[in-house]
């Protein structure tokens, strides 16, 4: 009974494993393919290097070069208000972990408030706030909404409440540190886990995030890599198999769009190689109360 209980466990886990690692490998293998290729032949056939290589450089070609500029909008709107949120999220998660002041309760209700909230239910009010700061189309325009993260508030919060020791904080008064003296020699450096993790999740929300770039920009030369992809996608021409047999015409992703939306995943990997043990840090910094 056992030994059935474990196999029906394992076809379970199996079946899921194929359902979600398939789709990936499609999108790993499709641009080795030609157009014809991805109809043709099998999903998860492998076709050539030299396919690849002519998918980059149609890519790479389309629209004098736009993918670039793609690509390198995603990384400054990412990275600009990482940072943004960096020198405002651990500060504000310290303060109101061992700070004491009128409204904290308040402050730390409206943080998990906003954090629950869908972040498209606040795109329109943030439109409108930056069509009146005549922000609309420019740069801040992506970079001030990105930087509010309340999730990086509350990861911070929940670290400092639960990790920080109080004893070493009060030494570092008594020896004459002030609180911001205090917080930059003695909190800041004992936080670098959850430090990295705020920045892997805002990172990836950022570098994610489609609606807002979406709602405020328009002009193709200022979208990130995820509003592109979509308009690389209404640029992508239909494929028949049949060539004048009757068949019905078919609208595919061509192997250019299947190589930039891998190559549009490869920043979050790498951001995500490079903090892995941080991140693992960083996410069990809490668990239990030193």
């Amino acid at each position: 009974m056992r030994i059935t209980g474990r196999g029906l466990r394992l076809l379970i886990l199996t079946a899921f494993a194929v359902f979600f690692v398939a789709p990936l490998l499609w999108l790993i293998l499709a641009p080795t393919k030609s157009d014809g290729a991805l109809v043709t032949r099998s999903p998860l056939s492998f076709g050539s290097f030299h396919q690849i290589a002519l998918a980059w450089k149609h890519l790479d070609g389309f629209s004098d070069h736009i993918f670039r500029m793609w690509i390198g909008n995603s990384l400054l709107y990412a990275f600009g208000a990482t940072a943004i949120v960096l020198a405002t999220a651990i500060p504000a998660g310290y303060g109101l972990a061992l700070g004491s002041f009128p409204g904290r309760r308040v402050v730390l209700t409206l943080t998990l408030v906003v954090m629950i909230m869908p972040a498209a239910a606040l795109v329109l009010p943030i439109f409108l706030e930056l069509n009146a700061m005549h922000l609309i189309g420019s740069v801040l325009s992506v970079i001030l909404p990105f930087s509010f993260f309340p999730f990086g508030v509350y990861l911070a919060y929940i670290y400092y409440a639960t990790t920080m020791p109080r004893d070493l904080l009060d030494a570092a008064r008594v020896d004459g540190a002030s609180e911001w003296q205090t917080f930059r020699r003695v909190a800041l450096p004992l936080a670098k886990p959850i430090v990295a993790l705020v920045f892997f999740f805002s990172f990836a929300a950022d570098w994610n995030n489609f609606f807002l770039p979406f709602a405020v920009l328009a002009d193709s030369s200022q979208y990130p890599i995820q509003v592109g992809l979509s308009d690389l996608l209404s640029s992508t021409p239909s494929f028949n198999p049949a060539q004048g047999g009757g068949g019905q015409q078919v609208n595919i992703f061509r192997p250019e769009l299947a190589l930039a939306t891998l190559l549009g995943v490869v920043p979050v990997a790498i951001v995500f190689l490079l903090s892995q043990r941080a991140l693992v840090r960083g996410m069990l910094g809490g668990a239990v109360k030193q």
